[in-house]
């Protein structure tokens, strides 16, 4: 509020001149200038198309054969945003001009790509047209998607591999912890006897700890996530999370894609990259079949997390579905449903299908990246999810009976 009032009249005046355009905004008799017009312009040409002072993107049209030029207004908006805004901006309102204006086109020409923001989105959309993207662009577009998968690398690897390594057997005791390990409950009672009334301390003369998880068989991780359009975002996270996952000496991680085909990709997880340009987004949806096969990955089923990354729009036969989830929560799976694992905030999914898991025991929720870590410690330790979820405010479907 304070940082409101220390805006001058006149500032107000011009960011609301830019945020509302020219045509609607000529009442406030504010006239832009230098960079600011130039701000405008580009503002214009993806908000307003057609504006007359603006570049209008929507000019260029598909484009055609012959040894034309490439479209030199789209280079050189591309070019504009990222000095004019921040990284954060530009990426948003990169998304908003493939999505409203329709420019896929300027994904298939490496001079435009290389001038185009990095981010999951833009390689979600590499993903998707990989199949018609020509020789000449294939090398920038797997760059552009190593950028972006060693930045989520980045982000992800470390929080991942010290959940996961760090989480602790609390049924085994430690004699010697460390401090990140104590116990201070027990650790405090066991050593009441030797409380320092002129400190008003206890002598920590006996330490109790939990004891790291000392994995006689591996936890096997098992990710399974649905390729249609709308889970795009979630394909790109998920896909770097089980490469770091399947790094791990004492986690077995698989992962499977599937719309109405299954395709085991564990074998790729070693390379992100590839493993990006193996996913086909789109299609229809079969989870009861992907499921089916997950089932038959299992050997340990009390070491098992499966975790189901998909909307739940079930294309297959729905009731088939939940009495495999029933199977596999009876035999000690722990059967966890993302609707989503992005940044994306909440995601459209299948509310009944969603309910009817739940009441199998089987939580529904939509997942960041950055809380994904935290999410696999508390299922390696076997934590109630549905109550971990509820403590970090992720709305959980609730339960409804099963019809007849």
């Amino acid at each position: 509020m304070n940082a409101m009032h220390s805006i001058s009249a006149e500032e107000r005046l011009r960011r609301w001149r830019l945020l509302l355009g020219g045509n609607q905004a000529e009442g406030t008799g504010c006239a832009l200038a230098g960079i600011d017009l130039a701000i405008d312009r580009a503002l214009a040409s993806l908000y307003d198309p057609g504006a007359e002072d603006g570049d209008d993107l929507t000019r260029m049209g598909p484009r055609k054969g012959g040894t034309g030029s490439s479209r030199p207004n789209v280079a050189r908006w591309l070019g504009d945003i990222r000095q004019y805004f921040p990284s954060t901006v530009v990426r948003v309102m990169q998304k908003d001009a493939l999505e409203r204006l329709n420019l896929r086109q300027l994904l298939l020409e490496p001079e435009l790509l290389e001038a185009v923001e990095p981010d999951v989105h833009l390689v979600a959309n590499l993903i998707a047209l990989r199949g018609v993207i020509p020789a000449s662009t294939k090398e920038t577009a797997r760059l552009v998607v190593r950028k972006v998968v060693d930045e989520m690398m980045r982000r992800l690897q470390e929080p991942l591999r010290s959940a996961i390594a760090g989480a602790l057997n609390r049924a085994e005791r430690n004699r010697r912890p460390r401090f990140a390990e104590m116990d201070w409950p027990r650790t405090i009672r066991a050593n009441l006897r030797h409380y320092q009334a002129d400190y008003q301390t206890i002598v920590p003369e006996t330490r109790i700890g939990f004891g790291r998880k000392r994995q006689r068989t591996q936890r096997q991780v098992i990710l399974c996530i649905d390729q249609s359009g709308s889970m795009a975002a979630s394909v790109v996270y998920s896909s770097i999370c089980g490469a770091v996952m399947a790094s791990l000496p004492a986690v077995k991680t698989h992962l499977v894609v599937f719309d109405t085909a299954v395709v085991d990709l564990t074998e790729q997880l070693d390379d992100p990259v590839e493993l990006l340009f193996g996913v086909q987004l789109g299609g229809g949806t079969d989870i009861n079949r992907a499921v089916g096969y997950c089932q038959g990955l299992i050997h340990d089923p009390a070491n098992t997390i499966l975790v189901l990354i998909s909307d739940l729009f079930e294309g297959g036969v729905a009731e088939n579905l939940l009495r495999r989830a029933n199977d596999l929560v009876q035999s000690g799976v722990q059967f966890i449903a993302l609707l989503a694992l992005s940044d994306s905030g909440a995601p459209a999914y299948d509310r009944d299908l969603a309910a009817r898991l739940a009441l199998l025991d089987v939580p529904s929720f939509a997942c960041t990246p950055d809380l994904f870590p935290d999410l696999m410690a508390a299922a390696i330790k076997r934590e109630d999810i549905a109550q971990w979820a509820a403590r970090h405010e992720l709305a959980t479907a609730r339960p409804v009976e099963l019809g007849p």
